[in-house]
């Protein structure tokens, strides 16, 4: 009964969350860890049209195994903007919109992780919500080690609600992502 009333609540905060008119927010990074840096940042509009994208220099290097996973290299990120160069736009469309993030406690951090890197003071933006936990409130798979809902990845929440998209590592097709599962969310019954 609870998990059901919870999907009903998910459901209903999705749509509540569609009519804001999201901006949609994904970044790739050098790592996982503590140190590690964005490396590209995507700002989607509600409509699908890009609000603001750019490959990001950091202040370290690319390890490999990021590479793998996103692709982005070295090579790519030497001429790009560095966080602070980009950072003014950013922040402009962050303060003024409804934020949708997959994911949004990573993504958060390592915006964070980047301003440190480079000696700026961070203050969180808070006109955010985390659809990683809306859909896991969806979905509806509990973790008792946890006493929640389990998380899934994005990749598992396109294959699992059968989206036609690819999740490619790269910050403006998981903006896109993101977005079309929302818009899924919200269409449920």
């Amino acid at each position: 009964m609870r998990r059901e009333q919870d999907r009903r609540a998910a459901i209903a905060q999705a749509q509540i969350e569609l009519n804001k008119q999201p901006i949609y927010l994904d970044t790739e990074t050098t790592g996982l860890g503590d140190h590690a840096q964005i490396v590209e940042i995507c700002l989607l509009d509600h409509d699908g049209s890009i609000a603001f994208q750019s490959l990001v220099k950091p202040t370290v290097k690319i390890p490999l195994d990021a590479t793998r996973v996103h692709h982005i290299t070295d090579a790519l990120v030497s001429t790009a903007p560095t966080w602070p160069e980009i950072w003014p736009q950013v922040e402009a469309l962050l303060t003024t919109r409804r934020i949708a993030i997959y994911n949004a406690e990573y993504d958060l951090r390592l915006m964070k992780q980047s301003h440190l890197a480079h000696g700026l003071s961070w203050v969180a933006p808070v006109n955010h919500f985390c659809l990683m936990k809306l859909y896991a409130r969806f979905r509806g798979d509990w973790n008792s080690r946890t006493r929640d809902y389990r998380w899934h990845s994005l990749d598992d929440a396109r294959w699992q609600c059968g989206l036609d998209l690819p999740n490619a590592h790269r910050a403006h097709a998981d903006t896109l992502l993101t977005r079309a599962l929302l818009h899924f969310l919200a269409a449920q019954r």
